[in-house]
């Protein structure tokens, strides 16, 4: 069973779905401090990586922007990444996209969106933003230019479909979505497949002690896909999601208003979604040679080894008692373990990596270690 029935419908296509008046609220739109930490670790990496010419930023699934925006205002801080950056935005919505480009560069111009397999310009559209960094959208991330790239996927993973597999005495059965001839109101049924599908035979990990499980495959490949190219052209993946470690079972729910909502109905109005497991994409990676993972770790545990106290108590010497209370009031959404702080997982994918001979510099990336600030 997947969310194919969300996305086909077009939910994520034809409006907005973010902030208070769509279905969720997402981290960078509770707080700068959020999309300012990660552009911190992008510039990091890019140092870790050795200063390379060009670094692109590659942001899968980029929102409003806003995260984006937040990350930019950092980057122009380093005189020495001024003409470095590109930043290059993946989205399948037009109508995000043009949200994105109004936010970003102030202007919306024409979608022009390609096929790559006609071989023609892949580029929906490029542009400069307003403090004049080069900004491209794709629609697939094959499309996106090979070069020195810090990749950020924040919420995006928990959109993909999924199959759901449930264990029973005659083996791995397939959760499927059938039609309902009832007197529900939903007119679908989750119903188990009679036999084993192609699925169940190829998804399953020996061994698996879990009685029901969720597995993303396009995720899988993204991951591998990501892989190969650090291996190849340097840079590092930053992935935060909902998810868990291989713990968590059934977890597939929707959204619609900020409420629960049924998932099998009025299919394509509310957002769908499912905890990414995280063991299973560090599984994925597995094959990969030169490549190591790191994490999950908490929300929490990621912004306060990237240093987002220190960065709340800079904000407050400048703001007023209505932005002092804000400010206080998005640290505690992000960092407090009963709201965002435990519920979100960050994940990182880097090549192999040794510090120089007696340098202090760990070889994980920012926020998967305790930052020393001077």
């Amino acid at each position: 069973m997947t969310q194919d029935v969300c996305l086909l419908q077009g939910y994520y296509m034809h409006k907005d779905v973010f902030g208070t008046l769509g279905d969720f609220i997402t981290s960078p739109e509770i707080s700068q401090m959020f999309g300012e930490l990660l552009g911190v670790w992008c510039v990091n990496e890019w140092m870790l990586g050795g200063s390379p010419r060009s670094m692109q930023v590659v942001e899968l699934g980029p929102g409003r922007g806003t995260l984006a925006q937040d990350m930019l205002r950092v980057f122009q801080q380093f005189p020495m990444m001024q003409d470095v950056v590109s930043l290059h935005l993946v989205e399948v919505s037009p109508k995000m996209a043009a949200m994105q480009e109004e936010r970003l560069t102030g202007v919306i111009k024409d979608d022009k969106r390609k096929n790559a397999a006609s071989g023609e310009d892949v580029v929906c559209k490029r542009r400069k933003t307003k403090s004049g960094v080069p900004i491209s959208w794709y629609s697939d991330i094959h499309d996106v230019p090979q070069g020195f790239s810090c990749y950020i996927a924040h919420e995006f993973l928990d959109a993909l479909p999924v199959h759901k597999f449930q264990r029973t005495p005659q083996g791995w059965r397939e959760v499927l979505v059938d039609v309902d001839d009832g007197e529900g109101p939903h007119h679908l049924r989750f119903v188990l497949s009679p036999s084993p599908t192609a699925a169940s035979k190829g998804f399953i990990k020996a061994g698996e002690k879990r009685d029901h499980l969720e597995v993303c495959p396009q995720a899988g490949v993204l991951v591998q896909h990501l892989a190969d190219r650090i291996v190849e052209q340097g840079g590092a993946a930053l992935l935060a999601d909902y998810g868990h470690d291989g713990s968590k079972t059934d977890t597939l729910r929707g959204f619609r208003n900020h409420q629960l909502h049924e998932v099998l109905q009025e299919p394509g109005s509310a957002d769908l979604t499912a905890d990414v497991d995280f063991s299973y994409l560090r599984h994925m990676c597995a094959y990969k040679d030169k490549v190591v993972t790191h994490g999950p770790i908490t929300q929490r545990e990621f912004l306060e080894n990237m240093g987002i106290e220190l960065r709340l108590q800079v904000l407050q010497r400048n703001a007023d008692v209505s932005q002092r209370k804000d400010l206080l009031s998005g640290y505690d959404m992000l960092t407090n373990p009963d709201k965002m702080g435990d519920r979100f997982k960050f994940f990182s994918i880097t090549r192999q990596r040794t510090p120089p001979k007696g340098s202090r510099t760990p070889s994980e990336p920012a926020g998967f270690y305790r930052l020393e600030f001077q």
